[in-house]
């Protein structure tokens, strides 16, 4: 199949890895991909990186001018590739290209939701997701129940699909998790906790920072903190004052960006998704699980889809958050979590992620 994977995302979030990850998939299963990027986003670099066959469009532009020549760039490379699916993953340039697919363009529309905003519930919104878009995907349940419930989608044109995750890169590594627990001083009768993620107020890493030093406190001294990330909308120097504020110093680690990840998640014990709202995707706590390792987490977005009930704390509840890493790190609630987790990833391997893209598009293209 010809596909476009329209990615106008100026940051690299979920949604952009989504996006890239798929298009890499579709092109290594020999798909003619045409990934469609906003210039000079890491969206774009990351396609080049990868050997995408990319083509940076202006689709947030508001200038008419500029607009304008976007479209007729789009028709160009519309008429040159002649494309059987068009997936578009921002809402920015979907009128445009369902504009297009009205017009006559022989291409099937695709429509993923892989954001944690619900999409307004009015008319022209429902037209253009019933009527224009011949598919919408969405990545987490309580994005399909608006769509089913308030949108009025047609069920036969609703898709989910989690995404996926290399089950042969994030798999347990015993090696990594002795060479990372000794690089950074955790001993073997530590409990280390971790997040896996960019620092971010979004991402909770104060919140868990804060649930650990309370349990500290109470008695919990085996506990040691691992933050596997780095700077982004929050710096790594003011995550460390809050490790000091909260008296953490010598018992927290962070990690800064690295290539091992998968070692790194395996050196820890237990892994918290303690987000404030978005987890749309989650990515990251797709990357724990595959590796082995119990997840906890706040029931934010696609969580409550991949994370037991009582493996769930409401966002931002530090004593909810800390009465959960005392249950996980002791007794049966271990086994239990890991044992669930270990059932729903065996459905998220990217190969999974590919062959139910696949199903959608080949569907469409089938009609």
């Amino acid at each position: 199949m010809k596909i476009f994977q329209v990615i106008n995302v100026r940051w690299y979030n979920a949604t952009a890895w989504y996006a890239v990850e798929l298009s890499r998939l579709l092109a290594q299963a020999g798909h003619e991909v045409v990934v469609v990027v906003q210039p000079g986003t890491p969206a774009e670099r990351k396609a080049l990186e990868l050997g995408l066959q990319v083509k940076a469009l202006d689709l947030n532009t508001t200038n008419p001018v500029r607009l304008a020549s976007t479209i007729a760039e789009i028709i160009s490379l519309l008429r040159h590739h002649r494309p059987d699916v068009v997936n578009c993953h921002r809402g920015e340039g979907f009128f445009i290209w369902g504009a297009l697919r009205k017009a006559g363009f022989g291409f099937r529309l695709v429509r993923t939701r892989g954001d944690q905003r619900l999409p307004k519930n009015d008319p022209v919104n429902r037209w253009l997701h019933a009527a224009v878009a011949d598919s919408v995907i969405v990545t987490n349940k309580r994005m399909a129940t608006h769509f089913l419930e308030r949108m009025r989608t047609p069920e036969k044109q609703l898709w989910l699909i989690q995404g996926g995750v290399d089950r042969e890169r994030f798999a347990r590594n015993p090696e990594g998790r002795s060479s990372v627990r000794q690089e950074f001083g955790f001993s073997a009768d530590d409990t280390v906790v971790g997040m896996l993620g960019r620092f971010d107020h979004v991402k909770g890493q104060r919140d868990l920072i804060k649930a650990i030093s309370r349990l500290r406190e109470n008695g919990r001294e085996d506990l040691k903190l691992f933050l596997i990330g780095g700077d982004s909308a929050t710096s790594t120097d003011e995550v460390r004052s809050w490790l000091k504020q909260e008296g953490l110093e010598s018992h927290a680690a962070i990690s800064g960006w690295r290539e091992d990840i998968a070692a790194c998640i395996s050196a820890l014990d237990l892994g918290v998704c303690a987000s404030l709202w978005s987890e749309a995707i989650a990515r990251s706590a797709l990357e724990i699980m595959s590796c082995g390792v119990p997840l906890v987490s706040s029931s934010v977005g696609v969580m409550p889809d991949l994370v037991q009930p009582d493996g769930l704390f409401r966002p931002g509840d530090v004593r909810e958050l800390s009465v959960l890493i005392e249950k996980a790190t002791r007794g049966e609630l271990r086994a239990h979590l890991l044992d669930a987790q270990q059932r729903t990833i065996s459905q998220l391997s990217d190969r999974e992620f590919l062959r139910r893209t696949e199903t959608v598009y080949q569907d469409l293209t089938a009609r």
